[in-house]
């Protein structure tokens, strides 16, 4: 029951929010038969600055000898004046890309202490439950050929679009498997109207339905209706199937029907690898303030035990204390609300861990 784990604090509230989930892993090393190995490395800024790297080789060689990764988030305006190709968000894609980690989980729930918090109205998102797979290492953020170039006497810049069909068919079959332990519905988007990368998309998932998960209905949806869609209908979505560059726009705009980015978690991995990050960047205004949200960290923490080593009790734990905490009305300021009882990072988390006890 002895597992190894790569913490990476990174940027901005990076270190701030993992400070808070190395505290879940030490209360079940105390108070369970689990048991976690910590050790910490570099990535994004902090890497830069120390190695002037955004993702040192002993870091890549690191994350490939552990059990899972936990992340906390790169970047900053620090780095920006960086030549792009060693800025600190080029750390995170090069470990996404090195380590295969082709699938990307988003679950959008919906907590009911924070109903209230959501700018929609409570008919419209109560007991909300979306999970987004999102395709991780394709797409235009990794399509070659791309660049900057000068075009009729002026500076042009383009990116490339692009995918294969194993690259499609094996995020497809991810968002089937998990369809079929949730809802039985995949709806997958794109913009096959327009885009011939989109039409294949269409292709090749339609096909992997028909092929291998008949039992689970499919529908297909373009990018700007299911963005729409998500805000008007959002509980007409169980599944969400989607291409790197249209979830990561989608992801972020489901994390505001929950509440706060600093909600959210993340998964991703791939045949070998696994990496667990929440998906709010590292906000370098509030970085130092003690105000960030750890619960999206805390939650990763939850989805690697669920997903990676399949200690579920342990997972359903974590969920019961984060619950139970947020019943009680304790908020960090970007889920706060007049009537709730206003923390800090350290004691957000601080009370996650009690709650643990009770659950």
């Amino acid at each position: 029951m002895n597992k190894s784990i790569l913490i990476l604090p990174g940027d901005g509230i990076g270190p701030e929010v993992v400070a808070e989930a190395r505290k879940i892993f030490e209360w079940f090393n105390q108070n369970s038969e689990y048991r976690f190995t910590l050790e910490t490395g570099l990535i994004g800024g902090a890497a830069i600055d120390a190695e002037h790297t955004p993702l040192p080789d002993e870091t890549l060689v690191r994350a490939q000898k552990v059990d899972s990764i936990l992340l906390g988030a790169v970047g900053g305006p620090k780095w920006d004046q960086l030549p792009r190709d060693i800025r600190p968000e080029k750390g995170l894609l090069k470990i996404r890309k090195a380590l295969n980690l082709f699938a990307n989980l988003r679950p959008a729930t919906l907590f009911h202490a924070l109903k209230d918090a959501s700018p929609l109205k409570a008919e419209i998102i109560r007991d909300l439950d979306i999970m987004i797979v999102r395709e991780l290492t394709g797409d235009i953020y990794f399509g070659e050929p791309h660049g900057f170039v000068n075009q009729n006497n002026e500076r042009t810049a383009f990116n490339t679009m692009i995918y294969s069909e194993a690259e499609i068919a094996r995020v497809a079959r991810i968002a089937f498997g998990l369809a079929r332990q949730r809802s039985q519905k995949v709806c997958s988007v794109d913009k096959a109207n327009v885009l011939e990368v989109s039409q294949l998309w269409r292709e090749v998932v339609t096909r992997i339905q028909q092929d291998e998960f008949a039992d689970v209905g499919l529908s297909h949806m373009y990018v700007d209706n299911a963005a729409m869609q998500l805000i008007a209908h959002p509980k007409q979505f169980d599944v969400l199937l989607t291409p790197n560059l249209f979830g990561d726009i989608l992801s972020d705009e489901a994390s505001m029907l929950t509440g706060s980015l600093g909600m959210l978690p993340s998964a991703s991995f791939g045949d070998t690898y696994s990496l667990y990050e929440p998906i709010h960047g590292s906000a370098p205004d509030i970085a130092g303030l003690a105000v960030a949200n750890p619960i999206g960290t805390i939650l990763s923490v939850a989805m690697m035990f669920k997903y990676t080593f399949k200690f579920t009790d342990a997972a359903d734990k974590i969920y019961c204390a984060v619950n139970g905490v947020l019943n009680d009305g304790l908020r960090t300021r970007d889920i706060f609300t007049e009537g709730t009882t206003l923390a800090s990072t350290s004691a957000m988390g601080d009370a996650i861990v009690q709650k643990l006890f009770r659950c």
